[in-house]
This record gives C-alpha cells, structure tokens and sequence, in this order.
C-alpha cells in the first residue's frame, strides 16, 4: 500500500494563475478521503500531482517517502488509478469490455487476471450487460460508470473519483456508494473530489476543504461539518449538508442518520 504526503506544495500553470500554495497533506494508506470546495480551489490540481499528470512547481510529492518527481506517468498509474470528471476524455474503445481490459492489459496483467479484473469490475457498476456494447451508445451517466469500472480493473492501491455522482440519479448514486465502500473494504485508498455533500457525509471518513489553493479544514465529516466551521466552509462556496443544519437545529449533531432525524422530528410532532 502507498502513503501519499504533500509537503509544501504549490502549482502555478504557465499561464501564472497559481492553483495550490503551501500544501500540507498526508494521507494514510486505505483512507478514505474526500476533498471538497469551490471550482478554482485547486481540487483537480491536487489529484493529478498525485498521479504525475502534472508536477509541483514548489514542493514535493512523496509516494511512501519517494519523491515521485521524476518518476515516469506510466509507473505512477500502476498505483494511483484516476476516474475524471468527464468520461468522454477516456473513453476510447469500441466496445466496453476492451475499455474495462485496456488499464490491467497496458499494466502487463496476465489474459486470465484482465479477465477476471473485467468481469468483476463491470458486475460492480452495473455494466454486465452491456460487455460488448459502444461505449457511446451508453448515456452519460453509464459512461461514468464505465470509466469507474475501468480504473477497479487496474487494481491500484489508490483510486481517484472526480466527482463521480455527477449524473447519477438516486440509483447510480447509491451503486457508487457501494462501491467506494467495497473498494475501501479491500483495503484500497479512496479519494474523491465532489459537490455532493450528502454523498461526502454519508460515505467519507475524512473531510479536506480547499479554499484559495490551501487546506482549510481537514477531519471527520462530524468535524468539517459542525456549526462552528460554517464560516468556513463558506468561504469556498461550500454548503454543510442538509441533513447537518437540521441535524445541528434538533440537537443532533452534524452527522445525524435518517433514523435520527425521523425520530426527532416525530418527537416535536404534537
């Protein structure tokens, strides 16, 4: 398993506009880790020097003690595996068994290995199915799921989800859930970007805010959340989910569960 540490990170695109300033972050093998704020607040920047698509400008990118600056994009994709935003910037193969078989294929997997890789993979998102479908006759939301089914099939230590409910009804949002959940299960390292902050609250263990290229917050969702850190969370344009600011009104805390609210709120019922 891979520790992943930024010490003292910053990005300026060549264009000047600086992404990330002084970035401090540790994130321990098999966390599950969500990072959440503002478009613009150096999300997407963080992710992709975690998987050398892009190198800092200032400070370094440790893979378990390892400056990875020099270390090829081919040999970091064996460990950090990245699920983008849009799936129309992956997709590339005719049929959606040989897109799911490309990553462990490229990555020297033996033919029973990618097999078997697909083949759970595409049972995990739903896609069974559709194996020898083109992948642009799946809508947008199964497309998501496609490219989600392709990185489970690489098998590295690390998975990236970049906004992965985006499109999803309540369905596909749930299927993603359990997923990440599977996936953390195994062992595997989760970190996700997402807008969604009932889906952060209800299936991350840790919390990161990013504001202006920096970490503002950083802990439990029952933490990040809190009434105390609304100011915050403001600051970068991020609302504290629903289910937190009634939770907070009821007495029940920033993270309450459906059951708590429902039984709070029967209580207050005359």
């Amino acid at each position: 398993m891979t520790r992943l540490v930024l010490d003292g990170v910053g990005f300026v695109y060549p264009d000047g506009t600086r992404a990330l300033e002084g970035v401090d972050l540790a994130i321990e093998p098999g966390e599950v880790v969500a990072i959440i704020g503002q478009n613009g607040s150096g999300k997407s920047t963080l992710v992709r020097l975690l998987n050398g698509l892009l190198r800092p400008t200032e400070g370094r990118v440790l893979h378990d003690g390892e400056d990875v600056a020099a270390t090829r994009v081919a040999a970091l994709a064996a460990r950090v595996g990245i699920v983008f935003q849009n799936p129309d910037r992956q997709i590339f193969a005719g049929k959606v068994r040989d897109e799911v078989a490309f990553g462990p294929r490229i990555l020297g997997h033996t033919a029973s290995a990618t097999s078997a890789a697909v083949d759970a993979a595409l049972a995990a998102v739903g896609l069974t199915q559709q194996a020898t479908t083109n992948p642009y006759d799946l809508g947008y939301s199964r497309r998501k799921l496609l490219t989600l089914a392709s990185v489970l099939a690489m098998g590295t230590p690390i998975v990236i989800l970049d906004e992965p409910t985006t499109g999803q009804d309540a369905p596909g949002v749930r299927l993603v859930e359990r997923v990440v959940t599977d996936v953390a299960a195994a062992g595997r390292t989760i970190i996700a970007i997402s807008h969604d902050m009932r889906f952060v609250a209800d299936t991350f263990q840790r919390v990161v805010v990013m504001g202006g290229g920096r970490v503002l917050l950083d802990g439990a969702p029952s933490e990040v959340f809190a009434a105390a850190n609304w100011p915050t969370l403001a600051s970068s344009f991020v609302e504290p989910p629903y289910a937190a600011r009634v939770g907070e009104r009821l007495g029940l805390g920033p993270t309450p569960t459906d059951a708590d609210l429902v039984a709070a709120l029967l209580r207050r019922t005359p």
